[in-house]
């Protein structure tokens, strides 16, 4: 006898279903085939030990389970259930008829339970698409799954809720979710305000033109400045995620194993910072088995990368690539996965290694050329890519002690959002583009026309700087963005003024 169970695996960020085919035979084996690793392969015993605290019977027959297709390496816990179930299907210990309507997924404790799992949210889109009624899955997962309409999602304590549902002899009532009255609850709630940030007026306006266009940020200022404080706050200011950018977010975050609890949608841009310590593999994403790393994890939302020179050289240069492509490619000899990494990058660093370099009232104690060698741990190329180099000189103490009123970051980003709207209508047509700061060379030759007055100011600069071609992209870009803010057709030139002071990096003689 035959018997099939559906279930499904992740790879990259999507799912494929995957058919258990599992047949009796004669004999007293257990075959397992289908290319399973050794997760997989150790699901025979969970299964033994599961069907005899729970009173069923193990066939005592040869017993051979195929996992098809069979040249996509399956691995992990999450066939448990679904192989189970087929096991008991062709034993006739459970009734088939609901088998090919549902996708199963579920690791066995030896007692029976179903553990929670990671992925899940993949896998229901996919369920969803190729039109299967539900998925049964650990009750743990099931507000995740759930945020998928139009899909029955049960989510089961045990292996025997499952026997019972399948043999009609117990309802199971699909978990719901209202995705839409969720995502508008929750999109508006913030952890952090920039109302909690005295003075600092200029960094706000540079942190306002980076969200306005979706530029990457470094701050350079001595301790205690406020860098790592601003950082947090920018993605108060980023304009609501939509609804698809919330599921590919918890997508993404699911595939890690990145959701806990009872949120099932992730609805806040996300906020990444990572150790200085972290290695390249962490930040990009990798593994024998790839896993999506910390810029995957920010796509959508923020990278923050404090005191930024700590970290390891190649560490920093494995961003560069993503940070022009929005995406990053995880190749292996038989496989590669792509994982979206559309993230604002904001970088934090001290001027110096004792912070104090250029600071108003403390000395610098480092040594002749220390400063140089300390900026020098970042390279050119990956400076080029960050538009705004942006000061932070220490706040007074009247402004700390000042009680006039200060702008939050809601009304700021009702700014951003106006300015983010110009930009969806000039590039309505360009299917993936949302913002400035993704704008190709033809775009730059479009919308970013400038006058003679302003081809004037911006050679001087280069001359000036010794910029590169890069960089000379990137401030037409911030000057578009600027030209946004106010509203404005043109670039003027003090849009084009305001856009090259953000190049302090760039500057000759900036460390001495």
């Amino acid at each position: 006898m035959l018997v099939k169970t559906y279930s499904s695996t992740v790879f990259g960020i999507d799912a494929t279903t995957i058919t258990i085919e599992v047949n009796l035979g004669i004999g007293v084996n257990f075959f397992l085939v289908g290319l399973p690793d050794s997760a997989v392969k150790e699901s025979q015993q969970r299964i033994k030990a599961a069907f005899k605290n729970n009173d069923l019977k193990f066939p005592g027959k040869e017993i051979t389970v195929n996992m098809a297709p069979a040249d996509i390496r399956k691995e992990g816990s999450v066939f448990d259930l679904p192989i189970a179930i087929g096991i008991l299907a062709v034993s006739e210990q459970v009734v088939i008829d609901k088998l090919a309507e549902y996708i199963l997924i579920g690791e066995l404790s030896l007692d029976g339970n179903l553990n929670p799992l990671k992925g899940i949210l993949p896998i229901a889109l996919q369920a969803k698409k190729e039109g299967y009624k539900g998925i049964i899955v650990p009750m743990e997962n099931a507000n995740e799954a759930a945020v998928v309409a139009g899909l029955d999602v049960l989510g089961v304590n045990n292996l025997m809720e499952v026997v019972k549902f399948l043999n009609g002899e117990e309802i199971i009532v699909p978990s719901v979710v209202n995705i839409v009255a969720e995502f508008e609850r929750m999109v508006e709630e913030l952890e952090v305000d920039f109302k909690d940030v005295k003075g600092q007026m200029n960094i706000k306006r540079a942190f306002e033109i980076a969200a306005a266009g979706g530029h990457n940020v470094i701050l350079i200022g001595p301790p205690g400045a406020g860098k790592s404080m601003l950082a947090k706050r920018l993605s108060t200011i980023l304009p609501p995620m939509s609804l698809e950018e919330a599921l590919e977010t918890t997508k993404i975050h699911s595939v890690a194993g990145k959701i806990k609890g009872e949120k099932g949608l992730i609805t806040q841009r996300p906020f990444r910072k990572p150790h200085h310590t972290i290695s390249d593999v962490a930040l990009v994403g990798g593994g024998g088995y790839p896993q999506p790393g910390e810029i995957s994890l920010a796509h959508n939302g923020v990278l923050f990368l404090d005191e930024l020179p700590e970290y390891k050289r190649t560490v920093l240069e494995v961003m560069r690539q993503p940070l022009e492509d929005r995406c990053v490619t995880i190749s292996r000899a038989k496989f590669s996965v792509d994982y979206p990494a559309g993230f604002m990058l904001v970088a934090a660093m001290n001027p110096c290694p004792c912070g104090y370099y250029n600071h108003p009232d403390k000395q610098c104690v480092c040594g002749p050329g220390i400063v140089q060698r300390y900026l020098n741990k970042i390279s050119g190329p990956l400076l080029d890519r960050i538009d705004l180099h942006v000061e932070v000189t220490p706040v007074s103490f009247d402004e700390l002690t000042t009680d006039v009123p200060i702008e939050g970051s809601k009304e700021i980003r009702k700014r951003v959002e106006a300015t983010r709207k110009i930009q969806q209508r000039r590039f309505h047509e360009r299917s993936g583009m949302h913002c400035n700061a993704q704008m190709t060379q033809n775009d730059l030759d479009s919308f970013c026309k400038i006058d003679e007055t302003g081809r004037t100011i911006l050679k001087t600069a280069m001359d000036r700087m010794g910029l590169s071609a890069r960089a000379y992209d990137r401030i037409l870009k911030v000057a578009r963005t600027i030209a946004d803010i106010e509203n404005s057709e043109k670039i003027e030139s003090n849009h084009l003024a305001e856009a090259i002071q953000f190049r302090s990096l760039d500057r000759e003689g900036w460390a001495g």
